[in-house]
Formats: C-alpha cells, structure tokens, sequence
C-alpha cells in the first residue's frame, strides 16, 4: 500500500482553479466569473460548475456578490447608500433585514418601527420581521403586541411569527395561554417545526413524558412522507431524535 502524501492535497485547489479558468476564458463568459474563481479558489469553482457546467444552462451574472463575501460591511454600506439616495420603504425594508440577518438586531428594529407609517402602518412583512427582532431581543411584551395585529390572519397559524408569539407568552408567565397557541399547531403529519417546540416547551416546564410522546410521534411519522416532505424537515427530525435520546437518557431528569 502506498501513503497518500498529504502535500499533494496542496495542488489540488489550484489544479482545480486552473481548469475553471481555463473552461471559463474559452467559452468566453463574464469576467466577473473569472474574478470569482481567482479570489474565492474553492467557492468560486464549485459556483462555477455548477452554474455554467452541470446545470446545463449558462447564466449571465455569477449569482455571488463577491465584495460582500470577503467584506461584510460592504453590503450595509450599498444598501445605505442606497437609502439616502432614496428614502423609500422598499429600500428601508432591505436594509432592516440585512441588519437582522446579520446579527445588528437593534438597528432593525429601529428602521422597521419608522417604515410602519401610512399606508405601510400594517405592513405583514415588517411585522413579522419585528416580531423575529423583538423576541431576539427578549422584548416579550412587544412580541406579544405585534403579533397580535395579524394573529388573525390566515397563514398566521402555521408560521414562525406563531412560534414565536406562544413562547413569548411562556416568558411573560402565560404558561396556560401559551400552550393553548402550541396546542393549535398540531397536526399528523404537518407542523413538524412547531411540535419540536412544543416539545421544548413541554420539557422546560417538566412535562417530560408528554415530550417524549410527540416527538416520538413525529418519528413515526417520518417513513410514511413524500420525499420532498422528508427533505425539507429533515433538520425538525434530526432535532426531535436528539432531545428524544436525551429524554431517554434521562438527562432531564
């Protein structure tokens, strides 16, 4: 048997971005596709190949923002140009959830609260928004509040903004209220998400079999779906199998 040298493991990035270039420069796309496969040697290559190889289709911009990439910073700062230049509500949407999704919750925050003016005082997007931002914020009362003005509509029931609102009711003390609101998101093969926290919910209050009951019940469930379905919950299913062996085991006891 011959040991693989682990030197070679070196020349195996450029090798493979020095094909990509080449692949790129002969079939005469963007520029901007080179400048992705010479900064990002690993990145840029598997979007490379992906895009303008395997998928059989050839796009006219990389779909990378590659400034953003290795900068950050450099997206606030676009979209704030963008801002000031003009101060719509489209433009203070975009960059209020570029701040929440980056971790600059309270900046947020303060651009959702000025956009819900006028005909936007409703905004569903920006309330659901809020409702993220306010939770990760431990303002309870607040999540409370604004998901109250569209608890009533209709999508309401099954989405993330629902989650949140019961388990800001459980840290206000609701405890009773907030296991009404987890108990109308149940349902056989359905609401998995939300029957994982509501196993949660149940755990933190000590309730520790009634836990292990739906999340062995959602398990159950998994055989029996669609590939599809099975895929897109896949992460609600690995996270009901951990908390369920760790019931098992006794760990909360």
């Amino acid at each position: 048997m011959f040991a693989l040298d682990n030197s070679y493991l070196y020349y195996i990035p450029l090798v493979l971005q020095g094909i990509c270039a080449i692949h790129c420069i002969r079939n005469g796309h963007q520029q901007k596709w080179l400048w992705v496969i010479i900064i990002l040697p690993v990145i840029g290559c598997i979007a490379y190949l992906y895009s303008e190889v395997l998928s059989g289709r050839r796009m006219r911009q990389p779909n990378i923002d590659v400034k953003a990439i290795i900068n950050p910073g450099v997206k606030y700062k676009r979209l704030e140009e963008q801002l000031r230049f003009s101060d719509t509500f489209a433009n203070r949407i975009k960059l209020a959830d570029a701040y929440l999704e980056g971790g600059y919750t309270q900046q947020a925050i303060e651009l959702y609260e000025a956009s819900l003016t006028g005909a936007f005082a409703e905004n569903e997007h920006v309330l659901q928004q809020l409702i993220i931002a306010y939770n990760q914020s431990e303002r309870y009362d607040d999540t409370i509040a604004t998901a109250q003005k569209i608890y009533k509509l209709p999508q309401f029931i099954r989405s993330r903004s629902h989650i949140l609102y019961a388990i800001a009711l459980e840290k206000t003390g609701k405890t009773e209220q907030a296991e009404a609101e987890f108990k109308l998101m149940k349902g056989r093969y359905s609401y998995f998400e939300q029957r994982y926290e509501y196993a949660l919910f149940l755990i933190r209050n000590n309730r520790h079999q009634d836990a292990a009951d739906i999340l062995a019940d959602m398990l159950e469930e998994q055989p029996h779906l669609t590939p599809v379905e099975r895929k897109s919950n896949r992460k609600w299913f690995n996270y009901a199998n951990a908390e369920l062996r760790k019931l098992q085991s006794g760990k909360f006891a």
